[in-house]
């Protein structure tokens, strides 16, 4: 009975030192489970994400029609409205100016006014 020589992927001193690597790293990432509340929790469910806090806000006197558009309720139509309006009667000094364009209500500036950042002075009138 003649036994073909068994070749190896990795010399035989290598192994133990794979074997070691491997076992580090199986049991670094349970400590990292364990750390990260395991089964109990703390892991993010990608199915229902956590709700981010961050909201969108617009300067009604620098703003054009495409950020202006990202409003809610606030289509193209209304958004060129709001320029054109400031454009022909210049800047909007509270958010109830926006009262004057046509197709805003004040439905509709309740709704976005949480999206409006604060009114100030133009750069030019602190002279």
């Amino acid at each position: 009975m003649d036994m073909a020589p068994v070749e190896r992927l990795l010399p035989r001193r290598a192994q133990p030192i794979v074997a070691v690597v491997v076992a580090a790293s199986l049991l670094a990432s349970a400590l990292w489970y364990v750390a990260a509340g395991g089964l109990s929790g703390g892991l993010v469910d990608h199915d229902r994400p956590p709700r981010i806090g961050v909201r969108f806000t617009v300067d009604l006197n620098a703003a054009g029609p495409a950020e202006l558009g990202q409003l809610p309720g606030v289509g193209p139509a209304i958004a060129q409205r709001i320029v054109d309006h400031r454009m022909a009667h210049g800047r909007f000094t509270s958010p109830e100016d926006l009262l004057d364009v046509v197709g805003i209500g004040a439905v509709m500036l309740e709704r976005i006014r949480p999206h409006l950042r604060p009114f100030t002075a133009p750069p030019d009138a602190a002279r």
